[in-house]
Order: structure tokens, then sequence, then C-alpha cells
């Protein structure tokens, strides 16, 4: 049994707007209706795999709980970050817990954000590799390029593959993500291939290569798995351990120097979309090259992507040639294709100003749902609130702010101090400063409520929380 390791704690800069620090790329669903953290999930549910180990920030934790949920997938294990620290601790952590429940067992690292269409094809490589696995060796996959792509990392082989069954070939070295000439000649050469990220290896092959080669991972980690804290499902690494690791790549720390690194080459289709000319070259396009998806239309248009993610706006893009346009409710890029490698360049630049968007999502993920701020004034702000069935927000007080909701959708269960009662669809009820509150949803249906704040500060810091169900401080 083959336990895939999930990788979803990345921030994906370079799919801004619709990808940000407080909901990253692998949550949202960019080629169809499925995110691609689930899309990941549901590749490795089938026969052969046994339930995910997946490693998260702490911040995503009820983001990826739900989101297997919707698949009714049960983890074996949801480890925390407290903070990144890249690929290199996280995979020696899950493959520490592995080894713990079984030293022989066999482990997929995944990361959570790619797009591989023929799953069955997958597979098939996957079985090609188990062997090498069992046999000690740390077997990657590489995909045959289709084009000179600079985003991507490659595989020199170090020997060329036979006609007949696939098998675990030999590895000659790691390339980084090489200038476009580079890339052009590696392609030619026909000895490349990209460097997909995933890794087939037993459990106690992947802490012996860790050991080996980054010994200075392994106290920190061990350290931060030992002192562990169950959490309402989650697993918490301990922050004070892990503050300690160093922050790096398992390809620089492991793979790189390791002498037992093997490779199966994989020659269908596969993107790990990290930019936004990734996603143009996946998405369904017209005779022209034209991609759009929402409230979009183009005109005279040829090789653009035209996105929408919101329904009331509409883009419209005339006579572009070789464009991105992406529009957020709060925030839109347009860009030359040429340059979808860049975009991270822009976040940067917005974080230097200190502007929100880039970070911050419109939708505020919660464990409870979601909000949205709608219109945001002088002393005053109006959200939509989304309650899922059975949900409820903690018991709080603000400092500086009264709330007033009005019921949309469903029925609200309210408390406002000694007061507990119903507000069904169209009825309201006012929340005065300070005092201590709450909302749950009690209905089999989501909740929706409109909130209008008034006061001094609006900040989501003006909390103080007396109980709360999700364990949050």
């Amino acid at each position: 049994m083959i336990t895939p390791v999930l990788l979803c704690g990345g921030t994906g800069t370079r799919l801004w707007p619709l990808s940000r620090k407080s909901y990253p790329k692998q949550f949202v669903p960019l080629t169809a209706d499925e995110t691609l953290f689930q899309a990941s999930a549901g590749r490795f549910a089938g026969e052969g795999f046994g339930p995910p180990v997946v490693v998260t920030n702490v911040d995503f934790r009820f983001i990826v709980k739900e989101q297997l949920a919707e698949l009714g997938i049960e983890p074996a294990a949801i480890l925390l970050e407290p903070e990144g620290r890249n690929t290199g601790p996280a995979v020696l952590a899950a493959a520490l817990y592995l080894q713990g429940r079984d030293t022989d067992g066999i482990m997929l690292v995944a990361p959570s954000d790619h797009v591989v269409p023929n799953v069955p094809a997958f597979h098939a490589a996957v079985r090609a590799a188990l062997p090498g696995a069992r046999d000690g060796a740390l077997v990657t996959f590489g995909v045959t390029p289709t084009h000179a792509e600079t985003g991507y990392g490659y595989l020199e082989l170090g020997e060329m593959p036979a006609p007949g069954r696939a098998r675990p070939l030999a590895l000659s070295r790691f390339t980084e993500k090489p200038a476009a000439a580079e890339a052009e000649r590696m392609v030619d050469d026909g000895t490349y291939l990209w460097n997909s990220g995933m890794v087939l290896a037993s459990a106690r092959g992947m802490v012996n290569a860790f050991r080996t080669h980054a010994p200075d991972l392994m106290g920190p980690v061990v350290a931060g798995l030992d002192r562990v804290k169950a959490d309402l499902g989650f697993l918490r690494l301990d922050p004070a351990a892990w503050r300690e690791a160093p922050t790096i790549s398992l390809d620089y720390a492991v793979l790189e120097k390791a002498a037992n690194v093997k490779v199966v080459p994989f020659a269908d289709r596969w993107s790990d979309l990290g930019a936004w000319d990734a996603v143009w070259r996946e998405a369904p396009r017209d005779a022209d090259g034209v991609a759009t998806r929402g409230p979009a239309t183009a005109i005279d248009c040829e090789d653009t992507l035209l996105r929408s993610e919101d329904d009331r706006l509409e883009i419209v893009g005339l006579g572009l040639k070789g464009v991105i346009a992406v529009a957020m409710p709060d925030a839109v890029l347009v860009a030359d294709a040429s340059r979808a490698q860049e975009v991270d360049k822009a976040v940067a630049r917005l974080k230097a100003r200190k502007v929100a968007q880039a970070e911050t999502f419109p939708k505020d993920h919660r464990p409870w749902g979601w909000f949205e701020s709608l219109v945001i004034g002088d002393r005053f702000q109006v959200k939509r609130i989304h309650v899922h069935p059975g949900a409820a927000l903690s018991l709080q007080s603000h400092h500086h702010r009264a709330e007033h909701w009005i019921v949309v959708s469903g029925t609200a269960k309210v408390t406002v101090d000694d007061m507990v009662k119903l507000v069904s669809e169209n009825e309201s009820v006012f929340i005065p400063l300070g005092a201590v509150h709450r909302m749950e949803n009690p209905g089999k249906v989501p909740m929706v409520l409109i909130e209008v704040q008034t006061g001094a500060y609006l900040g989501e810091d003006d909390i103080v929380r007396y109980e709360d169900v999700y364990a949050r401080a």
C-alpha cells in the first residue's frame, strides 16, 4: 500500500491575484470545478493507495479538512507546520511519521498543485517505480518536455529508456530553472526531462537519506514530531523545534546529493500550473488561441487569457495578442503572456507598499464558513457571512464596534449576553458595543447574513474570544 504525502503549504504568488498568501492556488478551482488540492487527493485515492498524509500550514488546516470531506476522504494524518520551511522539513516530518507506523511503508511525495489529466498512465508510472523504491532508491518522476519551459527544473538522464516496460533509470544531474536559450538546448538534446517534484520511496529510505545528506534537519524535525500536539484531528508540530529547522527544499537537501536517486519518465501531459501561461495552455481555447473563464468577452484577440472571478464583473478584451488579464473583485492583473513568470515581482512590489491585496484574499475562509467585505467606509463596514450547517462562530465581544445582523437565507441561532433566540430569514438582531455574542447555524442548509459594523475601529483583531469550538486563541 502506498501512502500519498500531499504537500500544500505554498503560496503560489505567480498566480496572483487569484492565488494569495491567505488562500493559495492549491485550494482554488483553476482549471475545473474541483480545486487542485482535491484533484491531487482524488488522484491517489484509488486501488493501491492508502489514506493520505497531508502536510500544510497551520493557517490552512480547516480548508484542507473541508475540501477532503467534500471528496469523502479521511486522511491518515494532517501535519501542521507552524511556519513554512520549504519542502525539505515537510517531507522529513511525513517520512518520520510514517516510519513510526511502518518502517518499510512506501510513500509518494506529491505537491498538491499539479494537473495530471491521464491518471491511469501516471498510476502505471508509479507501479514501474515501485521495485526501485522497495530496493531503497528514491525514485522521482521526469516529464517528457513539450516545449522549452523556463519555470521548471530539469533532470538529465544517465541512461536512455529502452523500448518496452518502463523502469527506474539512472539520473545524471538536476538543473535548476534555466534561461530560455538553455531550456531550448536541453529540450532539443532529448536527454532531459522536466522535474515533476514527485518522489516515491520507502519511509526508511527517505529518513536515511536525510540522516546522511541533511543531518542538520534531523534534530529540529524529530523534536517537532516528538512534541506534536493533537488538536481537533490535526497534529501540530512543535513551533519552537520547527523554528530551528533550516529552510530548504527536498531537492537541495537530499535529491541532488544522494547516489541512489532514480527517475521514471512520464510521457503524458503534466503541469504544475506555476504561472498564468501554464493555466492558458491547460485551458480550452478557441481557434484563435483564446481562453476565457467567467463573464469574459474576447473580440479579435489571439493567444490570450481572459478570466473574471466575479459574476458581477465583465472583462472584455479587444484586439489583444499574447495577453493575460485576470479580474478579481479587488484587483486586476494585465500582463504580457511572455512575462507570466514575473508576476511574483508585482506581488513583491505590492507587499513593499503594504497593499492588502498582495496577500489577502477578498473572501476570508474560516472553519465555520467564510465572509467577504461588500462595502468599507469611514466608521462602517458591510459584510456577507456564510455559515456552514451545524457550524458556530466563537463566543466573543468587541471593544470598538457594534454589529447589526440581517439573515437573508437559512436560520441563525443568536446569543447576545443572556439572550438566546432564533433569527429567521428577513429578521434582524442588534449586537451592542461590548456585548458577548455568538451566531450558530442549527439547520441543514447554509445560513447567510448581512452584517453591518459601525465603530471607531473595524479590524479583525478586535475580537475577545471566550469559547471556540475550533480551539482558536
